[in-house]
């Protein structure tokens, strides 16, 4: 069954619809029910009842106009009226309302323009403000960059992280923040990079006055030596502490000098400090010290040259560069000193935490002891690039004073850089080759002056004049005179020569100029001992006594006597030369004793000296014995001694008195002993000749006389030991003199009377005796003497 449109109680809907006070009403209640008589397809219906409720109103109308005209034509002619007046009044009303929305227009454009003056007045007022900040902000940045252009470096930093930490928070919001926010970096460097500039400039200065800093250093030092030296000359006991030493440095306190800050010279520090804080401000410390290092070890590269002679007249050369050096490591010591964060540190990362309280306590402290150590690796790197030159210049040196100089400047440096407590051993290790070179150059000269003394030595005795020269051989040389210097006559004679003195002097320069090398505190001064005495021994040894015992081959009996003498006084002076070289050796705590290889040298070829004498001295003995002509079978005895025999002892005295009366008394008998011995046997060796086949009588006799000549000049020497030398010839010639030879034959008698005659050569004499004289004829006599004639003519 088919649904059922709801049905409409119309007359409620129409009183709805024509209540409606407005249309928008109408149509909210005519829609509704346009929707509902839709539903039940009655639409049709609505719109009939719609066309009769408007026939019924509109037959209403008529019905009451026509009821009620003339009232309504009144009424419309009022209305009419009333509409006209509406009209009017609606006219006047709308003028009005012209008027009144033309002021409000007005109004309203004068409010909106209040408004927007307020609105424009607060953004000029807040631009205004911002405005003020960005010209605040700009000042300080301006007042950065001022302060820096007068180089307020610190200032400047602190006015930007003024104005980053502070100001800039403020206008954060504007582009003018951004701007600078992102200059601040660039601002920063600035700042770098201009107190770099200017601590660079700093370290250019430091560098232009290096060399006079060290040069006021050494000066300092020097006058500090010069003090300690006047110090010790008034009490010796302070000659035992040398220069720094803790008893010096308490004496020299009222002389207190600071060597940074004088009337000379001042150091200003303060770029450095200026540069070290603003880079630790900026935490840029570990660059800074990189590049800080970096500068100072390219300036210790332009430091060094790249060569160096040591032989400019003033030595300047050598001068420049010490003093250079010294200037350097003073200025970096200091700086350390003051600022010990400029190396790096001590990395304590790694330590456990009980000990970080002590690394807190010690940070300074290990701060400043790896700088200084970091200083000293760079002293080291330059002790070693100076000595290096220095070694590479020495070939150029040939001059012993000149190596000296060297030594005392190098000491002088030495003690310096030791005041600032800069390791020398460097210096001290360069030392022992320096004095390798010295002693070198030392021995060569005196090797050459001994060689010189030697050779054109006269080889006599020494005359002196007066007293006082007599004294100055005293003094340079080791002798002692036998006689005391107040009984002393001159002019006298010294048995040495010229030589001798002459190489007393050079030994004790030589000595002299050793040791001065061991001044100003040489810490190797047992190699100075050792080399001294290796050099004087060769000295002696080679260029004194070689040269001598060459001398030797010389046939002049008074050139080898006096080399004898020399030698015997040379090796005198080789004994008081070690007990001087052993005093001296235990001054430097070594008190062994010397034994000179020179001394046992000049002992030995006295011996071979003595051994030439007697080879010359029996020599000319041979070649006056070999002058002899005896005449074995003579027809006459001889009156007087022979030629040859007075000959023979005049030379033998000749030379006693003269030639060997320098030598002392031991050797001249010695050399008289075996002359005699020599004479004896070759006088001797006269019968015993081959050539001898008979002697007679006579020639026995000359043989007999000669040698009683002989023993008569022998006993006015008044040495009896000279006498045995002739035992042999004297019972030799009693044998060949006696009535009976049978007594040569019996032992006992033989033993008695002629025990030193030779048991062969006895009866070789024997055989050749004849007892008969034959007289000479005149032609004999005739011969005889015209062979004589020739003999002696």
């Amino acid at each position: 069954m088919p649904l059922m449109a709801p049905t409409l109680n119309e007359p409620h809907v129409l009183n709805q619809i024509i209540i409606s006070p407005s249309d928008t009403d109408y149509l909210d209640q005519l829609i509704p029910s346009i929707r509902d008589y839709s539903i039940g397809n009655r639409t049709p219906q609505l719109l009939q009842s719609l066309s009769r409720f408007a026939s019924d109103k509109e037959s209403e109308i008529e019905s009451i106009c026509n009821t009620n005209h003339q009232e309504f034509v009144s009424s419309v002619n009022s209305l009419l009226r009333i509409r006209e007046g509406t009209v009017q009044l609606t006219a006047e009303i709308l003028d009005l309302n012209q008027s009144i929305q033309t002021s409000t227009e007005r109004l309203a454009e004068q409010k909106k323009a209040l408004v927007e003056s307020r609105g424009h007045r607060q953004n000029i007022d807040e631009t205004s403000r911002a405005i003020q900040d960005c010209l605040e902000v700009l000042r300080l940045a301006n007042q950065v960059h001022d302060l820096l252009a007068k180089k307020n470096h610190y200032a400047a930093l602190r006015a930007l992280e003024e104005l980053q930490n502070v100001h800039l928070k403020g206008v954060t919001q504007y582009k003018i923040a951004i701007m600078i926010q992102r200059s601040v970096p660039a601002t920063q460097r600035a700042i770098a990079e201009a107190v770099m500039s200017d601590l660079n400039t700093w370290l250019y200065r430091i560098r232009e006055m290096s060399q006079y800093l060290g040069e006021i250093a050494l000066f300092h030092t020097d006058q500090r030596k010069s003090r300690q030296k006047q110090r010790a000359e008034k009490t010796p006991y302070l000659e035992h502490f040398n220069l720094n030493s803790a008893i010096e440095l308490v004496s020299d306190e009222d002389e207190e000098y600071d060597l940074l800050h004088n009337d000379d010279l001042q150091v200003d520090f303060t770029p450095l400090f200026e540069c070290l804080h603003i880079h630790q401000s900026l935490g840029h410390m570990d660059k800074f010290r990189i590049e800080y290092a970096t500068t100072r070890r390219r300036q210790k590269e332009l430091l060094l040259p790249s060569s160096i002679t040591l032989i400019d007249e003033d030595g300047s050369s050598l001068h420049n560069l010490l003093e250079e050096m010294a200037g350097f490591a003073i200025v970096e010591r200091a700086t350390m000193k003051r600022a010990p964060d400029l190396r790096s540190s001590v990395d304590v990362r790694t330590l456990p935490p009980q000990l970080w309280s002590l690394v807190n306590e010690e940070a300074s402290r290990s701060n400043l002891t790896s700088a200084c150590k970091q200083i000293d690796e760079l002293w080291d790197s330059m002790c070693q690039s100076a000595v290096v030159l220095i070694s590479k210049a020495l070939h150029e040196v040939d001059n012993a004073e000149s190596i000296l100089n060297i030594k005392n400047l190098i000491a002088l440096f030495m003690q310096t850089m030791n005041t600032w407590n800069f390791p020398v051993r460097i210096f001290d290790d360069f030392l022992l080759t320096l004095f390798g070179k010295y002693a070198e150059l030392l021995k060569k000269r005196f090797s050459d002056d001994f060689h010189e003394i030697v050779t054109t030595d006269d080889y006599m005795p020494m005359p002196i004049q007066t007293r006082e020269e007599h004294d100055k051989v005293l003094n340079v040389s080791w002798y002692n005179p036998e006689k005391p210097r107040e009984e002393q006559m001159f002019p006298c004679i010294l048995p040495f020569s010229r030589m001798y003195p002459l190489c007393c002097i050079d030994i004790r320069n030589f000595l002299n100029q050793f040791y001065f090398f061991a001044n100003d505190g040489f810490a190797n001064t047992n190699v100075i001992d050792e080399t001294l005495k290796n050099d004087l021994d060769d000295l002696l040894s080679q260029e004194v006594c070689d040269t001598l015992v060459e001398r030797l081959s010389s046939q002049y009996l008074g050139q080898i006597v006096q080399i004898l003498i020399n030698l015997e006084h040379f090796e005198l002076a080789c004994r008081e030369l070690e007990l001087l070289l052993a005093a001296a050796r235990s001054q430097n705590s070594i008190g062994t004793s010397i034994a000179l290889r020179a001394t046992e040298k000049f002992r030995s070829n006295k011996k071979a000296a003595e051994k030439r004498i007697f080879e010359v001295v029996n020599s000319k003995i041979d070649d006056l014995i070999e002058t002899a002509e005896y005449e074995w079978m003579s027809p006459t005895p001889p009156t007087e001694p022979s030629n040859y025999m007075q000959t023979l002892t005049r030379f033998l005295s000749n030379i006693m008195n003269s030639t060997l009366l320098g030598l002392p008394t031991e050797i001249k008998e010695l050399i008289y002993f075996d002359a005699l011995s020599h004479a004896a046997n070759m006088i001797l060796a006269q019968p015993l000749s081959p050539d001898v086949k008979k002697i007679n009588p006579n020639g026995v006799m000359a043989l007999a006389k000669d040698v009683e000549y002989l023993a008569q000049f022998v006993d006015s020497l008044n040495v009896p030991i000279l006498r045995e030398n002739l035992d042999e010839l004297q019972q030799t010639v009693q044998l060949m003199q006696a009535d009976s030879a049978d007594e040569f034959y019996d032992i006992s008698t033989r033993n008695k009377k002629y025990g030193r005659v030779d048991a062969l050569q006895g009866p070789i004499l024997l055989e050749k005796l004849t007892r008969t004289v034959q007289a000479p004829t005149k032609v004999d006599k005739f011969t005889t003497l015209s062979s004589r004639f020739k003999k002696t003519g």
